[in-house]
């Protein structure tokens, strides 16, 4: 025999109940033997009770009772529910009257919604020529007499199930109502909320059922509620410890008496969707198929109540005494953690009962408050248990550290004595995040990496879109889901939690709107994303101060922007100091160089310990092009620039590239790589552009390009034979102090030298290093263009996604 339970939303109107009767009916015409427990229908009980307490205010809690009545009989005029709605009409009317009510009344008002939907499905399913018959378990299930959560006496209530079952069983589908018992004296008694899957879980036991099929509104057990974890994936199989750990920390698809039952006759627990039949759902059995993290629960609605004191170290008999005021007042402990540095115990108590714990501890250490071995009993509410179920020490720091990264600090932490099972209490606030953070961290499922992207110009535009076009490939290849939720520009941003498309373009003209960075800080928090990174595309000296508030609130930030690393050294520190204070990484390769990777090197040798002695090297790519050209080609210097000008090559206004400030910027970056404290007014810088032509208009000076000409005819007609002019950096002196000499300059080198056969718009760096002597390391490639840096970007979102 296999025993079948239906949830309250499984035989909920319309599909739901059409949907139980399908499957009861297919599995007759099938010759399977079986029994249905079923839950109240819908959303029964709350209602029920929600009527209750109105009326013990003398409310008017008429209307939600017919729309109550209206609901349970629905389409099925020809049932008759009228016994149970006028028992309900009674006694709601004495509860009025009187003002108050007891236990054993509620129990008695809340048992109607299981009779209701028991009898309801019964009728419908004889309609449709089942022989079925209506069990109503106050008969069969006899408790104690505690109402509202009523333990079942085991031995009566076994011989009345196997005696029913004997006399209406075989071609009979008992309808069994859930949740309900009676005591000695025939008083209704309720078994505690999701009793229903306990009453299940008995009657398998009592019969030796090989199977009880859990019907509900989802497919099985995941690895996280799907409500909050929208990765979560379905599991195919558990154990029954795992179940029970599952049960015990909050998963209200079991309750946590039931897997007991089922464990003394290895009865195996199917958790089925109603409204997916053909789905598998998760089994539950005794064999572990494999060891290793399973799921998460969360437990919610919850306090935890704290004791500090010095005279709690070492001191005998406290957690006795803590437990002994507990157990008096009827308070469960989820979880207790003790750390004898803070000379403090912890404790996760029911939200509803937290004040009465701290009261009664009060009393109880009334005399270690005078004492002073007592300071303090706290409550801190608001906060969520999560979980881990499957999850042991040895591997615990990969969520533990995923979670600090995201700036979810966990109140306390305890593990099993088994440490299979590690729990974590957050802010509730933090939770939704909390859970995704360590889901996507310990799941094999994709990393969620959230991106906001300020400025959407040449660079950005094409970031974004090779962003959005090598997505689906690196999800399969590295596990990484790359989510684009921001993208910004001076004015406007665009905001989707779930991603832009790539009619991006259009979206943020219709779609966007004037904001500040406060409106993208709260948004992400709204929308508890995790894995934050913002990047900044812009050439905004005035947008590098969000970079303090972005790492405050978790993002770590990448830039192609410049201007961050090359303000005030004291700037320079005090981002750093931010950034460490909230462990938030920044990524910069592209500041120079572009994609070619010289940051990352530098940085390398630096922190091994090499010492650098010279780096120099063509910083510009647009300046590389011009001279490159310009000393292999006989053509005037304004030609050359045109040319570069007409290709894209150069800044909308060319003088910022032609000033060399951009080149200073570049080696200040590198400089303050060694430690050196070098500002930006210290660096030697050549200015290319003639004195008459350094202000104005960009359209003036462009009418005026032939203006160059002989000065850098002259330049070039005075250098030695065979020789090449270069646009350089140079950093060097003795970068041991703290501070180096900087210059950028005008040269002439051998066209025969690795510099001097430098071709198009290549930048070319050498590294020069006590170990290495004067054989440099050479860096050379595509130093401009923006598909080349942004792939730079690309490559240091990809870098700060492995990283944890």
């Amino acid at each position: 025999m296999k025993i079948l339970k239906f949830g309250g939303k499984s035989l909920s109107n319309g599909d739901g109940i059409n949907k139980v009767v399908a499957i009861i009916t297919d599995k007759v015409n099938q010759g399977e033997e079986i029994a249905i427990v079923v839950s109240a229908r819908g959303n029964a009980t709350d209602e029920l009770e929600e009527i209750l307490g109105i009326a013990s205010k003398n409310g008017d809690y008429k209307p939600l009772f017919e729309n109550f009545k209206k609901y349970q009989q629905d389409d099925y005029q020809e049932v008759d529910l009228s016994e149970e709605f006028n028992v309900l009409e009674k006694l709601f009317e004495g509860v009025s009257l009187i003002g108050d009510y007891s236990n054993k009344i509620k129990d008695q008002i809340l048992s109607k919604g299981e009779l209701l939907s028991a009898k309801l499905l019964t009728a419908i399913l004889v309609e449709n020529g089942i022989n079925a018959r209506f069990a109503d378990t106050r008969e069969l299930i006899k408790t104690d007499s505690k109402f509202g959560d009523a333990q079942p006496l085991e031995q009566i209530s076994k011989k009345n199930v196997i005696n029913y079952f004997k006399q209406n069983n075989g071609t009979t589908v008992n309808i069994v109502t859930g949740f309900i018992g009676s005591n000695n004296n025939n008083d209704t008694t309720t078994l505690g909320r999701n009793g229903s899957n306990y009453t299940a879980s008995l009657i398998a036991n009592y019969l030796n059922a090989d199977e009880l099929q859990n019907y509900t509104h989802v497919d099985g057990i995941y690895t996280a509620n799907p409500e909050l974890v929208l990765d979560a994936k379905k599991i195919d199989h558990l154990t029954f410890n795992e179940a029970n750990e599952l049960a015990n920390f909050g998963a209200t698809i079991l309750h946590a008496k039931t897997i007991i039952p089922l464990l003394e006759k290895n009865i195996p627990l199917r958790i089925l969707n109603t409204f997916n039949h053909e789905n598998k759902g998760t089994l539950i059995t005794s064999n572990s198929n494999k060891e290793g993290i399973k799921t998460l629960s969360v437990l919610e609605n919850v306090s935890l109540v704290n004791l500090e004191g010095r005279g709690l170290l070492g001191k005998t008999g406290v957690d006795a005494r803590i437990f002994r005021v507990m157990g008096d007042n009827d308070i469960s402990v989820s979880i207790i953690s003790q750390g004898s540095s803070e000379r403090g115990i912890g404790l996760v108590v029911a939200a509803d009962k937290a004040t009465k714990a701290m009261i009664e501890l009060e009393k109880e250490f009334e005399n270690d408050f005078y004492s002073k071995d007592v300071n303090k009993i706290t409550v801190t509410d608001n906060v969520s248990v999560i979980s881990i179920i499957g999850q042991d020490l040895s591997t615990f720091h990969k969520p533990y550290t995923a979670l600090i990264k995201n700036k979810i600090v966990p109140i306390l932490f305890n593990n099993t004595v088994t440490g299979k099972n590690v729990s974590l209490v957050v802010k509730k606030s933090q939770l939704n995040k909390a859970l995704n953070v360590i889901h996507g961290e310990i799941f094999g499922v994709s990393k969620k990496i959230n991106i906001a992207i300020f400025g959407h110009g040449l660079v950005g535009g094409t970031l974004i879109n090779q962003i959005l076009e090598s997505a689906a490939t690196i999800e399969k290849r590295k596990d990484i889901k790359l989510n684009v939720f921001a993208i910004a520009n001076s004015s406007n941003v665009l905001l989707n939690k779930n991603g832009v498309t790539p009619n991006w373009k259009n979206e943020i003209q219709n779609n966007g709107f004037s904001y500040t960075i406060d409106d993208v800080i709260a948004y992400a928090n709204e929308h508890h994303l995790e894995n934050l990174i913002a990047i900044d595309n812009t050439a905004s000296a005035t947008f590098v101060e969000n970079y303090i508030p972005l790492a405050e609130s978790s993002f770590d930030l990448i830039s192609s922007n410049k201007v961050a690393n090359t303000l005030s050294y004291s700037f320079y520190k005090k981002l750093r100091k931010v950034l460490a204070d909230n462990q938030k990484s920044y990524l910069y390769e592209t500041n120079v160089g572009a994609g070619l990777p010289l940051i990352d090197t530098i940085k390398l040798l630096h922190l091994s310990g090499e010492n650098i002695t010279k780096i120099k090297g063509v910083f510009s790519g647009t300046l590389s092009y011009l001279f490159n050209n310009f000393s292999a080609k006989d053509a005037p210097f304004s030609e050359i620039l045109k040319e570069a000008i007409d290709n894209g090559y150069t800044e909308p206004d060319p003088r910022e590239d032609l000033c060399g400030n951009d080149v200073g910027r570049k080696l200040l970056i590198l400089a303050r790589e060694l430690d050196l404290q070098n500002e930006f007014e210290e660096i030697d810088i050549q200015n290319l552009i003639p004195e008459h032509l350094r202000e104005g208009e960009v359209s003036d000076f462009l009418n005026k390009l032939t203006e160059f000409d002989p000065i850098y005819a002259k330049i070039k007609a005075e250098q030695k034979p065979n020789h090449v002019l270069r646009y350089i950096g140079e950093l060097s002196g003795d970068l041991q102090n703290d501070k180096g000499n900087l210059e950028v300059k005008l040269v002439s080198v051998p066209s025969d030298t690795a510099l001097g056969g430098l071709k198009g718009s290549d930048s070319f760096f050498e590294i020069y290093t006590e170990s290495y002597g004067d054989r440099p390391i050479v860096i050379q490639g595509a130093g401009a263009g923006s598909a080349v840096t942004a792939r730079g970007v690309f490559g240091d979102i990809l870098r700060l996604s492995d990283k944890g």
